[in-house]
């Protein structure tokens, strides 16, 4: 492969994952009508798990190099940040709240990964036109979102939006923390174990709560296309993308996920296209263009160990 075409897989993983999560608020929408919360989560991360340790073993991969057990610490850290907490969050909040709200909430994660990579990560400090990308795009989402809160109101309580805002802090401290701590691990080793130990630390919440869960084909069906697509594949896209691009562009792909979301919508459900949603779109990826400017050059991909920008 080239070194043209190599550069621009990060950019389409950003796009395959910014379609694949951007039907994510729906599933979570539709299976929290027969589970709790925290059901949810867990079988979730459980399928998710399943299913990418037979992607992992398909490819002839060791489901965990060498050395995995002195990374159980940093799994469980992973398990919490990326998936116990904002998976849990997200799920009871758009219990309280619309899908539209839920989503320009969750578009402040790389509000809230620009202002803490500054001290945590200083040798991935965006530039200031980045941080102008990422405040682009938030506006473009406000731009995209607003029209729909205003006709459907905020159907909800500041409790739910809150758990959301939650959720999106928690997505930026997993991105920071994994950039950091453990940038030389495989993405697959990476993803399996968070998928393992969200299902893990799910177990004694979720299990008193299993004989209440009423199995419905479109709520299991929806769980369980969250864990393999939004997770298992989702993940795997998402640690690339940090590893390649850094942990603020990574977690841009949450200014997309409305923006997809829409495309969804026209395609499946028919909906229309009006120049409120356009002016949005155009203002979302204008934003995302210049967050991604600037790139320091020098990143290497491995397939085995990708190395860190």
């Amino acid at each position: 492969m080239s070194e043209r075409h190599r550069g621009l897989l990060p950019y389409l993983a950003v796009a395959a994952l910014a379609l694949i999560w951007g039907v994510s608020f729906l599933f979570i929408k539709i299976a929290v009508h027969d589970m709790s919360p925290i059901v949810l989560v867990l079988i979730r991360s459980a399928s998710a798990c399943v299913a990418l340790a037979l992607i992992v073993r398909a490819m002839g991969r060791p489901l965990f190099g060498g050395g995995w057990r002195r990374r159980i610490i940093p799994f469980a850290l992973l398990g919490i940040t990326g998936g116990l907490v904002p998976w849990g969050a997200i799920a009871w909040g758009e219990e309280h709240i619309s899908s539209g709200l839920a989503s320009i909430l969750n578009s402040t994660t790389p509000l809230w990964t620009a202002v803490l990579v500054y001290w945590v990560i200083p040798s991935d400090r965006p530039s200031a036109l980045n941080y102008a990308g990422v405040l682009i795009g938030f506006a473009g989402v406000v731009v995209l979102v607003v029209p729909d809160l205003a006709a459907k109101g905020l159907a909800g309580s500041t409790a739910g939006a809150l758990a959301v805002v939650l959720a999106s802090l928690s997505y930026a401290v997993n991105a920071l923390y994994v950039r950091r701590k453990l940038r030389g691990v495989s993405i697959y080793e990476v993803s399996l174990g968070q998928l393992a130990a969200t299902a893990f630390l799910a177990i004694p919440f979720a299990a008193p709560l299993l004989p209440s869960v009423h199995v419905a084909l479109p709520s299991m069906g929806a769980v369980v296309a969250l864990g393999v697509g939004g997770s298992a594949i989702g993940l795997l896209l998402y640690f690339y993308i940090m590893n390649t691009l850094g942990p603020v562009q990574a977690t841009g792909v949450t200014l997309l996920v409305p923006v997809t979301a829409v495309i969804w919508g026209v395609i499946l459900l028919q909906e229309s296209l009006t120049l409120p949603i356009v002016i949005g779109m155009v203002v979302i990826l204008t934003g995302v263009v210049l967050t991604n400017l600037r790139r320091r050059k020098g990143v290497q991909v491995s397939e085995k160990e990708p190395a860190a920008a």
